[in-house]
């Protein structure tokens, strides 16, 4: 079975065109500020949501760009995308 992302420059595409960025998440203002512990937690912690999750994604056989997109973690059905 093959999914397809709409994605916001090229249209519906096959997933394999593209690369998986994570979920969207805040950011650091000044990530050199962090110590050890924020910096893990900042790496690696996820919510991992069973449901809609808004996600980076980005276009590596296309556009190559990076957009948003809200996935569905249950069916892995992509529901929309827009640029940030």
């Amino acid at each position: 079975m093959s999914y397809l992302i709409p994605c916001p420059h090229c249209g519906q595409r096959d997933v394999g065109e593209f690369r998986f960025g994570g979920e969207k998440g805040s950011r650091p203002t000044n990530p050199d500020q962090l110590n050890a512990s924020q910096w893990a937690h900042y790496t690696y912690d996820r919510k991992n949501v069973m449901g809609m999750q808004t996600e980076w994604w980005y276009h590596r056989g296309g556009c190559r760009q990076w957009f948003l997109a809200t996935r569905s973690t249950i069916t892995n059905i992509v529901e929309k995308t827009w640029l940030p």
